[in-house]
């Protein structure tokens, strides 16, 4: 394709953007470790305004690289929010071997992020999705030591694989036991992507799509999607959801527009209340809850996510239009009766393995 001349503007001014150079580290384990760019590939950016200094420095990597990209400012090409991801992009995605999704959510894209995920898919694209980055999350997570986080996540999801059930309880009162199904695989985003499955970044989690859950979840940590932004750290408004056959059964919170909403999303579809996801975060280097979902959900313990059960990768057999996780603090873990945490800290022989001592 071509390259516009629209879009060779969007690449000159993002060569001339300013960007913390605090950025930098967290962009070179972006594209260099977790994507392994080479320079006889190429790569689409997909950003937005709002996060044009983090583009900055990913496209300062790729020039120093010297892959050829292709970068798209989401307002630039569609009116926002998106009802679909623009045509322009998706052609230009399906030219890529990398790509990288780093911009803010809106209310009512879901569908569009999951036009990505369905290119990604079919192509074998190397994907970077960094919904909701932000210059902490660069400036921490993102300078995580991915080679560790993989190797603990490779621990963790050894054991996983051949567990049938997980057990998770907190201080804060969550107490849920979840069925877990060999048709249903675990997947591993570790931050070391590759052609198979696409990843978050920062990476740093094991999950799958539960058969069938019960209990209590407490999130004293974050609400997904673009009620993160609006809500952040919930430690003093912790939402309670009481799950039955993987079905919300109730939902509690003080604030009650907080409870108002995540009701309202949960309700959009007939899956959106029904439990998609149950994961386990390992990514070490973040050691606390900052209030902002795509760093949180990596902290060590356990997240659950209502919707969307990303069926592409856990083999589960329904979807829904919506997905939105709840992340807790200071999760105890059990695999069939093996405590693998305790209090949001790894058992010894997974940090064992995070520091490369197999012994």
């Amino acid at each position: 394709m071509p390259e516009s001349s629209d879009r060779k503007k969007v690449m000159a001014d993002l060569r001339t953007t300013a960007f913390d150079p605090e950025f930098s580290p967290g962009a070179r384990s972006a594209i260099r470790t977790c994507l392994g760019l080479r320079p006889d590939e190429r790569i689409t950016i997909i950003t937005d305004r709002e996060t044009l200094a983090i583009a900055a420095s990913l496209v300062a990597e790729v020039d120093r690289i010297g892959a050829e990209a292709g970068v798209f400012v989401l307002e630039d090409a569609a009116a926002r929010p998106l009802s679909g991801m623009p045509a322009e992009i998706l052609e230009d995605l399906a030219l890529s071997r990398v790509s990288i999704f780093a911009a803010q959510a809106q209310e009512g894209e879901l569908r569009s992020r999951m036009q990505i995920f369905d290119l990604v898919h079919r192509h074998r694209i190397r994907h970077g999705h960094m919904v909701n980055i932000s210059d902490r999350i660069m400036r921490e997570g993102m300078r995580a030591d991915f080679a560790a986080v993989d190797r603990l996540s490779a621990a963790v999801f050894a054991r996983a694989t051949s567990a049938s059930r997980l057990r998770a309880t907190t201080p804060a009162g969550s107490d849920l036991e979840a069925d877990l199904s060999p048709a249903l695989r675990w997947v591993k985003t570790s931050g070391i992507i590759s052609e198979d499955t696409w990843g978050n970044l920062p990476g740093g989690e094991i999950f799958t799509a539960p058969a069938n859950v019960n209990g209590t979840f407490v999130a004293d940590g974050v609400v997904g999607d673009y009620l993160c932004r609006k809500y952040g750290d919930l430690r003093e408004y912790p939402v309670t959801v009481e799950i039955e056959k993987s079905r919300i059964r109730s939902v509690y919170c003080r604030n009650k527009t907080l409870q108002d909403d995540f009701l309202d999303y949960t309700r959009k579809d007939a899956n959106s209340n029904r439990v998609g996801e149950i994961a386990i975060g390992t990514n070490v280097a973040v050691r606390n809850i900052i209030g902002e979902i795509l760093q949180d959900e990596k902290y060590p313990g356990v997240h659950i996510a209502f919707g969307h059960p990303a069926g592409e990768h856990t083999g589960a057999d329904w979807s829904s239009t919506t997905h939105i996780d709840l992340v807790g603090r200071d999760f105890s873990v059990w695999l069939d009766g093996d405590r693998i945490m305790t209090d949001g800290v790894f058992a010894d022989p997974y940090l064992a393995a995070a520091l490369g001592d197999s012994s």
